[in-house]
C-alpha cells in the first residue's frame, strides 16, 4: 500500500528559496522540505558571486532599480523591481541573523585603496562590483557565497524540531482536486529514490522551488539536478509560464576537460579582470563601452561571436594584474581549483566559455508566489516575478529568492487558519507499469535533447533552427510519454520528462517573439520592437484561481 505523508506545507527544493521558507514557517505549521539530492545539491550551493543588495550609504533603492530595468531590456515589471530592492537590507539582516559569514572590509588590505569611493560607507561588509552594476553593491562571502549560504540554512533547517526533510526524493506531479470552482493543489506524488518508491504527500499547500532548466543546455554551469521540474509540473497541473525564451548564458565557464561545470564569477571581471583573445588582445570595448561589465547578455554575445569569427574554442580571462595576494584572498576557491588543473590564475589568463546558467522565466506568480493553483506557490528561480525581464542582472538572483521566500511564507501563514485539508489524494497506481530493460533509451534521449537545444535554441538563433528543435522536441515528447505510460518512473526518467517539455516550452516560446531582446538574439529579426511584451504560454488545462 502507498505511504501517505500527511503536512501542514512541502517545500519541493532545498535550495536558498526553498530553505528560507521553510524555516520561515517552521513557526507555524509542520513543513516537509523535498531533495532530489543531498539539502546542499543545488544551483545555491554553487553560486559564486554574492547577493546584490543597497546597504551602501552612497548607494540608493533607486539606483539599483535603474541598474535593473536597464538590464532587463524593458522587460522587467518595474513594482516587482521596486518591491524585491527595498527588502534587500532585510533579507541580509536576515542572513546574518541565521549565521551567513559575509566577506568584512580588512582595514589593512593593500588592496582596499582599489576599492570605489562608494565601498566609504555604514557597513564594514566588504562589497564587490558587477556586470550591470553602477556601484559596488554585491555582499558576498569570499567566492562561495552560495556555499556558505546553503550550509549556513541547511544547517539551521536540520536542527528545527518541526521540519523534516527527505533527501534523494524526487517530486513527480502535483496533486490537484479539480471539482471546486477553481483548481485547488492538495499535495504532490513523489519518488523515493533509495527504495524506489512512490509516496504521496498530502499537503495544506505546496511550494515548487526547485531551481530552472539550464541542463537542458549541453554545456551549463548548473548542477545535474537542474531540470526544469518545477516548471513541468505547474504546466501540467495547469499553469501558466512566462517569458521562457530568456536564457541567461553566463559568459566566463572554465573552459577543460576536466572542469564540468565550473563557473568563474563575474567579480573577477568586477575587480578588473579583462577578456582576451588567443594573441592577448581585449575585445569588449569593441562591443560595449561598458567593456567587461557589461551585462551577461552582451558579453556572452561577443565571445560567441568571436569564438565563431577566429574559429577558437575559448577566450581567456586575465587579472593577473592584481596582486597575488589580493586574488588569493578574493577568489580563493576559484584560485585553487585553476590551480589544481595546472592554471595560476596569479601568473596565467584563465581558457573561458559562455555556458547556459539562469531561466529568467517561469512559473507566473503574483507577489506573494502564489500560482494560478490555489495554495500552490512557487519561488526562486522556478518562478516568474518580472524582477529579470530579457535579461537577469548579476547577482539578483539570490537576493530574489530571500525576498519572495519570505514573502510567501507571509501569505501561508496568513492563510492557514483559514485552509482547509482536501479530500484524501488517489494513491499512485502502478498496476499497469513494469520494470524497463530499455533505459539506454533514456540516455539517448538526454543526450539528444541537450545537443539539439545548444545547436539551435543557443545564444544566437534563427527561426529555422528553432523549427527544427521544435520537430526534434515533439518526437521526443510521444517517445517519452509512450515510455512513461508502460514503464515504472525513475530518476532518470522523471528528469528527462519535465526536460524535454520545459525545452518545447522555450522553443514555443522563442518562436513566437518576433523580435531580438536581451538574452532572446535572433538573426531573423535583430531589432527590437518599439513595445516590449511578455510571452505568456497557457495550459490546455488552463483555469485561473485569481
Amino acid at each position: 500500500m502507498t505511504t501517505v505523508e500527511q503536512f501542514d506545507v512541502v517545500v519541493i527544493g532545498s535550495g536558498a528559496a526553498g530553505l528560507t521558507l521553510a524555516l520561515t514557517l517552521a513557526k507555524h505549521a509542520n513543513v516537509a522540505v523535498i531533495s532530489k539530492s543531498q539539502l546542499s545539491e543545488g544551483s545555491t550551493y554553487y553560486a559564486q558571486g554574492g547577493i546584490a543588495a543597497v546597504l551602501d550609504a552612497a548607494d540608493s533603492v533607486d539606483a539599483h532599480c535603474a541598474d535593473t530595468l536597464k538590464a532587463g531590456a524593458g522587460l522587467c515589471h518595474e513594482d516587482t523591481v521596486r518591491y524585491t530592492v527595498e527588502r534587500s537590507r532585510t533579507a541580509i539582516d536576515w542572513l546574518v541573523e541565521q549565521g551567513v559569514a559575509f566577506t568584512r572590509e580588512q582595514d589593512n588590505s593593500n588592496d582596499k585603496k582599489n576599492n570605489n569611493a562608494n565601498s566609504q560607507a555604514h557597513t564594514d561588509y566588504h562589497l564587490t562590483q558587477e556586470g550591470g552594476h553602477s556601484s559596488r553593491r554585491i555582499i558576498h562571502a569570499a567566492d562561495a557565497t552560495g556555499k556558505v549560504v546553503s550550509e549556513t540554512l541547511v544547517n539551521r533547517l536540520r536542527d528545527h524540531p518541526a521540519i523534516k526533510t527527505f533527501e534523494h526524493h524526487v517530486a513527480i506531479d502535483i496533486i490537484v482536486h479539480r471539482d471546486s470552482p477553481t483548481p485547488v493543489c492538495s499535495g504532490v506524488y513523489v519518488l523515493d529514490c533509495e527504495n524506489d518508491q512512490v509516496l504521496t504527500f498530502q499537503a495544506r499547500f505546496v511550494v515548487l522551488a526547485t531551481g530552472g532548466a539550464s541542463k537542458a543546455y549541453l554545456y551549463t554551469s548548473n548542477p545535474d539536478g537542474a531540470s526544469g521540474d518545477g516548471i513541468a509540473m505547474a504546466w501540467r497541473a495547469g499553469c501558466r509560464v512566462t517569458n521562457m525564451e530568456f536564457n541567461q548564458f553566463h559568459p566566463t565557464c572554465l573552459y577543460h576537460p576536466q572542469a564540468k561545470s565550473f563557473l568563474i564569477t563575474e567579480a573577477v571581471r568586477g575587480e578588473g579582470g579583462k577578456l582576451l583573445l588567443p594573441n592577448g588582445e581585449r575585445f569588449m570595448p569593441r562591443f560595449d563601452q561598458r567593456a567587461e561589465l557589461a551585462p551577461r547578455d552582451i558579453v556572452a554575445r561577443a565571445i560567441d561571436h568571436e569564438m565563431k569569427r577566429l574559429g577558437i574554442d575559448c577566450v581567456y580571462l586575465d587579472i593577473s594584474h592584481r596582486s597575488t595576494n589580493f586574488i588569493t584572498t578574493h577568489f580563493p576557491n576559484i584560485h585553487s581549483r585553476c590551480l589544481n588543473l595546472g592554471i595560476n590564475m596569479c601568473r596565467d589568463p584563465i581558457p573561458v566559455v559562455p555556458a547556459a546558467h539562469y531561466t529568467c522565466g517561469g512559473v507566473a506568480v503574483d507577489q506573494q508566489g502564489a500560482t494560478d493553483i490555489t495554495n500552490l506557490y512557487a519561488i526562486g528561480e522556478t518562478s516568474f516575478t518580472g524582477l529579470h525581464g530579457a535579461n537577469r542582472m548579476a547577482s539578483n538572483s539570490l537576493l530574489e529568492c530571500i525576498v519572495y521566500a519570505q514573502s510567501a511564507a507571509a501569505s501561508i501563514i496568513q492563510s492557514l487558519e483559514t485552509t482547509e485539508w482536501q479530500p484524501n489524494p488517489s494513491h499512485w497506481d502502478e498496476t499497469q507499469v513494469t520494470d524497463s530493460d530499455e533505459d539506454v533509451v533514456i540516455a539517448h534521449n538526454w543526450d539528444e535533447l541537450r545537443r539539439f537545444m545548444w545547436d539551435y535554441v543557443g545564444i544566437v538563433r534563427t527561426s529555422k533552427r528553432l523549427e527544427r528543435a521544435q520537430h526534434r522536441a515533439q518526437l521526443l515528447r510521444n517517445e517519452i510519454a509512450e515510455y512513461y505510460s508502460n514503464y515504472r518512473v525513475s530518476n532518470d526518467l522523471i528528469e528527462l520528462r519535465n526536460l524535454t517539455l520545459v525545452s518545447s516550452l522555450i522553443i514555443e516560446s522563442a518562436l513566437s517573439r518576433k523580435e531580438s531582446r536581451g538574452l532572446h538574439y535572433t538573426l531573423d529579426f535583430p531589432d527590437p520592437l518599439q513595445f516590449a511584451h511578455d510571452t505568456i504560454l497557457y495550459p490546455p488545462n488552463y483555469r485561473a484561481s485569481r
